[in-house]
C-alpha cells in the first residue's frame, strides 16, 4: 500500500476476504476487521448440514478460526511478520459447542486476548440470530517461516 493509495489496510483486508474460494464455498463473510477484533458470519445452507440437518461443527470451527485470524491480521506485529515473509498459523484451536444451528445465520466476534512475542492468544463467541451463544472458541497462533517445500506465503501479507 502506498501513501497515495486512498484505501486503508483494513479495507484491503476486507476486500481480499471477498475473493477467498473457501469462504465462498461455505458462505463465510468478514463483516468487520480492526486491530485485535473482527466480526464474521455464515448463513446456514443445506450444503453445510451434517447427517441430521444441523450445521456441521467444522463450519463453526472454520468460522472461529477465520474470525480470529482476521482479528490478528491488522495487528502491527503480525503485519511486520507477514512483510518479513512469515505466515500466520494456528497452533491450537478449541471449540465448545453450546447449541445446535439448523437455520439462519451465526455471527462470530473475535478478539485478541494477548499478543506475546511468539505466542498469540485469542478467543471468539459465536451467536445465532436471536443473540444466543452457539459456540465459544479459544485459539493460540504464532507466525512461522514457510518450510523448504512450502510455497511462499500468500493470503493477506499486504
Amino acid at each position: 500500500m502506498t501513501h497515495s493509495d486512498p484505501t486503508t489496510l483494513a479495507e484491503q483486508v476486507l476486500a481480499h476476504s471477498r475473493g477467498v474460494a473457501f469462504f465462498d464455498l461455505i458462505g463465510l463473510e468478514i463483516l468487520e476487521a480492526e486491530p485485535g477484533r473482527s466480526v464474521a458470519r455464515v448463513h446456514m445452507q443445506p450444503e453445510l448440514a451434517g447427517p441430521v440437518g444441523l450445521m456441521h461443527g467444522g463450519v463453526i470451527a472454520s468460522l472461529i478460526d477465520t474470525g480470529i485470524a482476521y482479528a490478528l491480521l491488522l495487528q502491527e506485529d503480525v503485519q511486520d511478520a507477514l512483510h518479513a515473509g512469515r505466515s500466520l498459523v494456528t497452533v491450537d484451536l478449541r471449540v465448545k459447542y453450546l447449541r445446535p444451528v439448523s437455520a439462519g445465520s451465526i455471527t462470530c466476534e473475535s478478539r485478541v486476548v494477548r499478543m506475546g512475542r511468539q505466542i498469540i492468544h485469542a478467543d471468539a463467541i459465536v451467536t445465532n440470530d436471536a443473540g444466543k451463544e452457539v459456540a465459544r472458541g479459544d485459539a493460540i497462533y504464532t507466525t512461522a517461516q514457510p518450510g523448504p517445500n512450502q510455497p511462499e506465503p500468500g493470503g493477506v501479507g499486504l
